[in-house]
């Protein structure tokens, strides 16, 4: 089993940057397929990106390519979200994710952190 929290989020302007953290515990983080998803007042959650427990291969959502950028550290049991670009309709709860030996193209994923506020104002 791992547990995640995430840290990171904030208020900024539109435009400006911000990079998310989840830590995991546990000695086995390398082996976890990892995912960032984010849910939007009123909205259903959604997915934002993911990285492979094995090649490190990614994958984003369209709204989000380009201007977003998953990476991970497995000495550090962290991966990250450095998000560039922001826009107001970024504006969400983001959550960390994991999957044993998950790929970057899962969607289904059995740990999850309890997410971090990111507010984009115009």
């Amino acid at each position: 089993q791992v547990q995640l929290v995430e840290s990171g989020g904030g208020l900024v302007q539109a435009g400006g940057s911000l990079r998310l953290s989840c830590t995991a515990s546990g000695r086995t983080f390398s082996r976890y397929g990892m995912g960032w998803l984010r849910q939007a007042p009123g909205k259903e959650r959604e997915f934002v990106a993911a990285i492979s427990w094995s090649d490190g291969s990614t994958d984003y959502a369209d709204s989000v390519k380009g201007r977003f950028t998953i990476s991970r550290d497995n000495a550090e049991n962290t991966v990250y979200l450095q998000k560039n670009s922001l826009k107001p309709e970024d504006t969400a709860v983001y959550y960390c994710a994991a999957r044993p030996y998950g790929s970057a193209y899962v969607r289904d994923y059995n740990y999850w952190g309890r997410g971090t506020q990111v507010t984009v104002s115009s």
